[in-house]
């Protein structure tokens, strides 16, 4: 059960991540796209650039962390082996970096998505790194370590 248990609590983080994360990106397009137009266009000229590379900062993060959980389902579904889910082009994007001096001058439903997203991406970063050391516990040697041990 212990396998099986951690599997189904995985899956249902992971899945739930999912469903925040995708929430959070149509809440983002919307705000970005729509919203927040007229907050844009009544910024001084350099936050309105600012803003706009906020967008796209908050749009890298969520397609980072989507990639990842779906990489995780693939997982789950047997697609990918927990292996396969290291390789460098399967882990978690480098998510970009967000000064908190400019946030000062964002309108502060820009700062909320912006602050959600990094929050979001610092969860699963964390999940990222743990997957690895579950990984290393789980090599190759300690497996056949195991064998002999239960062998004898």
């Amino acid at each position: 059960m212990g396998k099986q248990g951690t599997s189904t609590i995985h899956r249902r983080l992971i899945d739930s991540l999912y469903v925040e994360a995708m929430l959070l990106a149509d809440e983002a397009r919307a705000y970005f796209d729509e919203l927040g137009r007229d907050e844009r266009e009544a910024l001084e000229a350099l936050n309105r650039v600012a803003f706009s590379c906020e967008s796209l900062k908050v749009t890298t993060r969520l397609m980072h962390i989507i990639a990842w959980l779906l990489t995780q389902r693939a997982v789950d579904a047997g697609e990918l082996t927990p292996g396969d889910a290291l390789s460098p082009s399967r882990r978690l994007g480098d998510g970009p970096e967000t000064e908190d001096a400019l946030l000062s001058a964002m309108p502060e439903h820009a700062v909320s998505i912006i602050h959600t997203s990094i929050d979001l991406y610092r969860r699963v970063a964390r999940l990222d790194e743990s997957l690895e050391e579950q990984v290393v516990v789980q090599s190759p040697a300690r497996s056949m370590m195991d064998r002999l041990a239960a062998a004898f």
